[in-house]
């Protein structure tokens, strides 16, 4: 019994959250246009090259975010027929191999529509699902019901 008792507070033990002292700290930086910046000692300093946003309160939109690693991000908004945001604008990710791909967007009353190469597409029907579809169709138009 005194074995099991040591075997669980040794299993405990090992299992209680160490200290992270091996992270480092994040440091708050205030940049010159009062937004916060977290710097990370861990991770290479961004600069921002280009930081244009216009904001005039009316639902309309416009910015553009450029920094010296690469990442590029830009969009413009207008108030949709619906009173939602409609958002036009496109980001570029970094690759593995170290060049960077566009992607396009679309958010409005339809939905967010991204437009890349790198998004996935669907494959094509075969050929007997479009046979089938004419068919479906046919028996609408005939009145024919299924329950």
């Amino acid at each position: 019994m005194k074995l099991v008792l040591v075997t669980c507070l040794v299993a405990v033990a090992f299992a209680a959250p160490k200290p992270q002292s091996d992270i480092p700290e994040a440091q708050v930086v205030r940049s010159d246009r009062s937004e916060v910046q977290v710097v990370r000692n861990d991770r290479p300093e961004v600069q921002i090259l280009r930081n244009d946003r216009e904001n005039p309160g009316d639902g309309n939109f416009n910015y553009a975010i450029e920094a010296d690693n690469g990442i590029n991000l830009q969009a413009a908004g207008s108030v949709g027929s619906e009173g939602q945001s409609n958002i036009q604008g496109s980001y570029w990710l970094p690759l593995e191999d170290g060049t960077f791909q566009e992607i396009r967007y679309v958010a409005d009353e339809f939905g967010f529509r991204p437009d890349s190469s790198l998004l996935p597409t669907p494959h094509p029907d075969p050929p007997h699902v479009a046979e089938l579809l004419r068919i479906a169709e046919e028996q609408r138009a005939q009145g024919i019901t299924f329950e």
